[in-house]
């Protein structure tokens, strides 16, 4: 189990909170409390988004506007082809 930080380090108030909430609520009951999935999807999607390209290529800012645009359309298509269709067998 983690250990509380000292109180007069930064970000040490907000850790020790987030230690006695998990441990009152349990782990998966606060990540479901506090959104805690959405930033791992959030993350996951930027670490695509980043394996299409680190880099901005075009010069001008609308360029790169299309440019990341078009990125985001290819992630989408891609997220699209590989999620599964469920249907229910009556």
């Amino acid at each position: 189990m983690p250990k509380p930080w000292k109180e007069n380090t930064p970000g040490a108030k907000v850790r020790i909170d987030t230690l006695r909430a998990t441990r009152r609520l349990g782990r998966a009951l606060w990540k479901k409390w506090s959104g805690y999935h959405r930033r791992s999807l959030v993350e996951t999607k930027m670490r695509c988004f980043k394996l299409l390209g680190e880099r901005v290529k075009a010069r001008l800012f609308n360029s790169q506007v299309a440019e990341l645009q078009i990125r985001a359309a290819l992630l989408n298509r891609f997220t699209q082809l590989g999620t599964p269709i469920t249907v229910a067998i009556p």
